[in-house]
């Protein structure tokens, strides 16, 4: 059988998850706190049919001879960049400037996030919009006048008596290698081996950025990049079935020969 059929096979099933990573980025396009994907290739082994010969004072030199047998999936990255930040004006929208991910539980689970639409429950709790509990857990009276979040993560909310007190400092967790955290769904990620142990700490503070009150970081997918990807993505598709109907042609005029 031709290499090129195999080499073909290879090619197509790399752009299908390429085109399986472009469509979930665009899906996710308003998707609060979204990080893109990226798909990266690399080639496969090659079958070396005459290797490299030095010069014995003879001859000169001679390059090898070596035939590619196709491609294969090398990474699906995770990329962290920052997206916009799109101004709400609701109190408990955050939008984290800089590093940093707000942290979640669930009893013993610990969960992170870049969306920031936070909520109170029936208690006061701060939660999420899956009603996973913000670290620390803060809650805010609900007979209190009027509440507030600073940039350090700081809220504070006034009493019915109309004193100014402080419910707690919201967690951010940074990470070493953010780009390896595991996305778990729900826009949710949770530590891996290759992320780094979380280090905790607050909101400008041990690399972390700042808070926006009033305001949420929107997905940072870009449509005009990922639209021109998926047509690099089809055509290269498109590429690759032609090479194996051209193999299968080839092979069809090989059996030919016996007639």
């Amino acid at each position: 059988m031709l290499r090129s059929m195999y080499s073909g096979i290879s090619g197509m099933k790399n752009f299908q998850t390429k085109l399986d990573v472009i469509g979930n980025n665009i899906a996710n396009v308003n998707t609060y706190g979204f990080k893109k994907g990226r798909t990266t290739f690399t080639d496969m082994m090659s079958q070396t049919i005459q290797g490299a010969k030095g010069n014995d004072n003879l001859r000169g030199g001679v390059n090898p001879k070596q035939v590619g047998l196709g491609s294969t999936l090398s990474t699906i990255d995770t990329i962290s960049t920052q997206g916009s930040i799109q101004s709400t004006n609701r109190p408990l929208d955050l939008a984290i400037s800089g590093d940093g991910y707000f942290t979640l539980t669930e009893g013993t689970n610990t969960y992170y996030t870049r969306a920031g639409n936070f909520y109170l429950d029936e208690s006061g709790k701060l939660v999420n919009s899956s009603g996973l509990n913000v670290k620390p857990n803060i809650s805010i009276p609900s007979n209190a006048q009027s509440f507030s979040i600073d940039s350090a993560g700081v809220v504070s909310f006034v009493d019915n008596a109309g004193n100014l007190q402080t419910a707690g400092t919201l967690e951010i967790t940074v990470f070493a290698n953010p780009d390896g955290l595991e996305k778990f769904g729900d826009n949710l990620f949770i530590e891996t081996q290759n992320s780094g142990a979380p280090q905790a700490t607050t909101a400008g503070n041990g690399g972390s950025g700042k808070l926006m009150a009033g305001a949420l970081e929107m997905s940072n997918v870009d449509l005009s990049e990922e639209f021109t990807e998926m047509i690099v993505a089809q055509r290269g598709f498109q590429a690759n079935t032609r090479i194996i109907t051209t193999s299968d042609e080839i092979l069809q005029e090989l059996v030919n020969l016996k007639r």
